[in-house]
């Protein structure tokens, strides 16, 4: 049965007259886009458009709703950010619910729940909801497809545009995904803006807010994090050891015990024998046979607040930050450092993009040279460890930021700018290429095609149709084994990217697609790419099996291959390494390359990477034995980051998660 709830106008004040309401999307503070929704009594046309980064959805929606502002017919056509079409259809009866998404088709009696999430839709169904959430009584209530959404008030707020002062609300949606969302109405409940750190659509003339509303997402995203820190995080006085422990031994790639593992603070102890006594005041925890493996690094990171405890979860305790908002990602890292939140090491990387009408909007952006050159000294100055040079850089500029880099001492990666290939960034004294596409498309790609595009990811489908075998291939394979250069391929992107399909788990996620909470397990049921052209299902699935053929090329040639994601790291980091197997690495060798042999790439093996005495304390404990099995690195039963302890089936939940290994026993020291 329905809460009582007290009936509400729609989304908008319905007018005599239909009424226009346009919002900007802004980047960074840059404004990529539109939302204009054309309100009528009882219906709502809306328009949904943005481009960063040569990508966005394309989203056009018809809205009809009850008096009680209920949708009862919802229809969505466009495209995602990638590609994938969208054609979606909701209908609301007194027979009952009936949707069709992505996913597939779905039924509910009426007396489920009323108010549908849409899968492809603009953000502002997430206003229409919580707008209705506002008149219930509790401001709870059940969605369909499944999933209870909650909204909080927070902080209101007058801002000035220009139409006047408008008062306005901050509000956080939750129950829908793995994060809550926050969404600022006005007085009369209707949207004003949505806002994240690094995202905001702000109604059109207000946008003097967004700095304001990005802030304030922050530091309701922050607090957030910080009640999970406060119940999560297990700091205890004195030592703590942890018995019946096998230890993955990287130099050796071997697993050693039983043995005991000991910390004390920050650093570890020492690895002593399984039968030490523990001392007095010492925390004991039963390792019940299991693996100690040493924390793991995504070396492609995008790092946000809301990724970061998942990370520590998934036993990632370091990352390389591949580009960010460098104000934003420095007040991140101090939180972490501090103990506010929870979080992995971070490695920085600066990141340097071109400007053009498909320029990112994360990091800087240059216009000259000279720019670009004064990027890079910024950079150099402040500790990074490399510069990252983008998609819109001007290719002749490649050879000068180079050459300042590394008289400067940094490293530098990066894409393949536009209208050029790996080979000229290899020449320029590139020491690493990001993405395997980067690298492949200068093998199908003509001179004046265009990557700042879509056309960087559609264009693999050329893939099936190359001889790998070819001159230019093995030039190019020849090149970056001679010059030293090593490649971040970020396979699990790819295989997402190729091989997800509309009503199919993506499958890099079927091992954990039964823990997700609903809004996740709809996104890992989503194709990203449009297959639906005669024979581009074929194409798709021949060019993912061309990337895992030329990685594993790379392999025996001796180029060094680095684990990163970039997409978020935890769980896709998890099936990144699964990846690394099917191009030829053993589990063994996987395990030694995620640990210490990315401690040793950017020069932390003195601290990190091993379990061993005076080293940082960072490892996480499995219950299986992952030389045998991979896989096991999914169920991690502790996590210890910089010596504070973490059981992730105490983090998941926060997250909508079911947890997938019991804590480890605290038992009696001797």
């Amino acid at each position: 049965m329905f809460k009582r709830l007290v009936l509400v106008s729609i989304l908008f004040a319905a007018p005599a007259m239909a009424e226009r309401q346009e919002y900007r999307v802004l980047t960074g503070g840059n404004d990529v886009g539109h939302l204009i929704a054309e309100v009528d009594p009882g219906r709502i046309t809306i328009d949904y458009d943005y481009k960063n980064n040569g990508r966005g959805p394309t989203i056009a929606e018809t809205i009809v709703t009850d008096d009680a502002g209920y949708p009862t017919r919802w229809e969505i056509e466009g495209a995602t950010t990638f590609g994938n079409p969208v054609d979606e259809e909701f209908t609301l009866t007194a027979d009952g619910a009936r949707w069709r998404d992505a996913t597939g088709e779905g039924t509910a009696p009426a007396s489920e729940a009323r108010f549908y999430v849409p899968q492809g839709g603009s953000p502002l169904a997430a206003a229409m909801l919580a707008r209705l959430l506002l008149a219930d009584e509790d401001r709870a209530m059940p969605v369909l497809p499944g999933g209870t959404a909650t909204l909080t008030p927070h902080a209101t707020a007058t801002f000035q545009g220009a139409d006047g002062p408008v008062e306005a609300t901050t509000y956080e949606l939750g129950g829908l995904d793995l994060n809550p969302s926050y969404l600022t109405l006005d007085s009369d409940g209707d949207l004003f803006a949505i806002a994240s750190p690094r995202f905001a659509i702000i109604r059109a003339g207000y946008e003097a807010a967004d700095q304001q509303l990005r802030d304030y997402a922050q530091q309701l995203s922050t607090e957030r994090f910080v009640r999970i820190q406060a119940e999560a995080a297990h700091d205890y006085e004195g030592p703590v050891r942890v018995r019946n422990v096998y230890v993955f031994e990287p130099e050796t790639m071997t697993r050693e015990g039983p043995v005991a593992v000991v910390w004390n603070g920050e650093r570890i102890a020492g690895v002593q024998p399984n039968d030490a006594p523990a001392t007095e005041g010492e925390t004991v925890f039963d390792g019940a046979g299991g693996t100690l493996v040493p924390g793991m690094y995504e070396m492609h990171g995008h790092i946000s607040q809301n990724v970061a405890l998942l990370n520590i979860a998934a036993g990632v305790t370091s990352v390389r930050d591949m580009g960010n908002e460098n104000d934003v990602l420095d007040g991140l890292i101090e939180r972490i450092e501090d103990g506010t939140i929870a979080g992995p090491r971070i490695t920085r990387s600066g990141f340097i993009e071109g400007m053009s009408e498909f320029s990112s909007q994360t990091g800087e952006l240059v216009e000259t040279e000279e720019e670009a050159l004064d990027q890079v000294r910024w950079y150099a100055a402040r500790g990074y460890h490399q510069v990252k040079l983008y998609n819109s850089m001007t290719p002749e500029w490649a050879p000068a930021l180079v050459e300042e880099a590394h008289r400067l001492g940094l490293r530098v990666a990066g894409h393949v700018p536009a209208f050029s290939n790996a080979n000229a960034m290899i020449e320029a004294g590139f020491d690493e290429l990001t993405h395997i596409n980067q690298v492949m498309l200068g093998w199908v790609l003509e001179p004046e095609e265009d990557t700042r595009t879509l056309l960087r990811l559609t264009a693999l489908d050329r893939l099936p149709a190359l001889d790998l075998s070819s001159a230019p291939v093995q030039r190019t394979l020849d090149m970056m084994a001679e010059n030293g250069v090593a490649i971040d391929p970020t396979i699990a992107i790819h295989e997402s990217l190729l091989l997800g399909r509309n009503g199919e788990i993506s499958p890099g996620f079927v091992d954990i697609y039964d823990h997700m909470p609903v809004g996740e397990q709809r996104s890992l049921r989503e194709a990203w790419a449009d297959v639906s052209a005669e024979g581009a299902d074929e194409r798709y699935r021949g060019a993912f099996d061309q990337v895992v053929r030329t990685i594993s090329m790379m392999r025996e040639r001796g180029i060094f291959i680095v684990p990163g994601t970039d997409m978020g790291g935890s769980f896709t980091y998890h099936r990144e390494l699964e990846l690394f197997e099917r191009a030829g690495y053993t589990a063994p060798e996987v395990l030694r390359l995620a640990t210490l042999g990315m401690a040793e790439y950017l020069g932390q093996d003195e601290d990190l990477g091993s379990i061993a005495g005076g080293k940082y304390a960072d490892f996480f404990l499995v219950p299986g034995n992952p030389l045998e099995d991979l896989s096991a690195i999914k169920s991690i039963a502790m996590v210890v980051a910089n010596g504070t302890v973490y059981f992730p089936s105490e983090i998941y939940p926060n997250f909508g998660i079911r947890p997938f290994a019991e804590a480890p026993s605290e038992v009696t020291a001797d």
